[in-house]
């Protein structure tokens, strides 16, 4: 229900209506998405008129950001990260679902995937490795956890390689000149960086896989710029289209639920 108020609110906006004042929209985003996101701002931008100037963000990372100035019109993150934005008053309680992003393995050119074809394949790749790299964020949390659960907790975390977030892993591996050494993502963000050469080994095995969902909130409450509102507003509508859902998906990005 609260989708389609947030698409009736857009519609009445018009998403493309004729004749309607072009806006510059400011949108904070995890970074986790940019795959998918990207090309389907293009396609909001073209149709709408509006532009959207995006920045990406490590989750943990997103709460403090929005709310420093000069601020952002809307916002994509997990839903700890809205709700925490939500107490303080500053995004709306309306919120649509972008995606949701599973976690991969990534090596760098030349370097030989590790076996992670099952749960007991994955444990005896962690401790073979000579290093694991993963972030601090949404990604990074569940592989501190997943160690744990596995038993190798103690033995992973004396040769792993640590990064604030998704990005800075990649380039991390590509960077590095370790022989047996790979890194844990969210998938998107290793195909992001496809074209440098880093390879997706694969996601995790389904038993211990782990999913992050995205959603978009707008700016609260609302401003003395009706224009900006409807706008923002116009941009959650067309992230919960179909033909936004069908180019997340393209690219991995799967479908979620606020």
């Amino acid at each position: 229900m609260k989708a389609l108020r947030v698409a009736a609110l857009a519609l009445a906006a018009g998403l493309a209506a004729p004749g309607a004042a072009a806006t510059d929209l400011r949108l904070l985003s995890a970074g986790a998405v940019e795959l998918g996101l990207t090309p389907a701002l293009a396609v909001f931008e073209r149709e709408s008129g509006h532009v959207v100037r995006v920045e990406f963000a490590a989750a943990p990372a997103l709460a403090g950001r929005f709310q420093a100035p000069p601020g952002y019109d809307a916002v994509i993150a997990p839903p700890a990260v809205l709700n925490t934005l939500v107490r303080a008053g500053v995004v709306g309680s309306e919120r649509v679902g972008v995606g949701k992003v599973g976690i991969g393995v990534a090596v760098r050119p030349g370097v030989a995937g590790p076996d992670i074809g099952s749960v007991e394949a994955l444990k005896q790749s962690l401790l073979g490795a000579d290093s694991v790299a993963f972030n601090r964020a949404s990604t990074g949390l569940y592989v501190e956890k997943l160690i744990v659960q596995l038993g190798v907790a103690d033995a992973v975390n004396a040769k792993a390689t640590r990064h604030p977030d998704g990005a800075s892993v990649m380039k991390h591996l590509l960077a590095s000149n370790r022989p047996n050494e790979f890194g844990l993502g969210a998938i998107t963000e290793i195909v992001l960086f496809k074209e440098q050469g880093l390879k997706l080994v694969g996601p995790l095995p389904s038993a211990v896989q782990n999913y992050t969902s995205y959603l978009a909130s707008a700016a609260a409450p609302p401003g003395a710029d009706a224009a900006r509102d409807s706008a923002a507003a116009a941009l959650l509508r067309f992230l919960d289209s179909p033909r936004a859902r069908r180019i997340f998906a393209d690219v991995g990005i799967e479908a979620a639920t606020p």
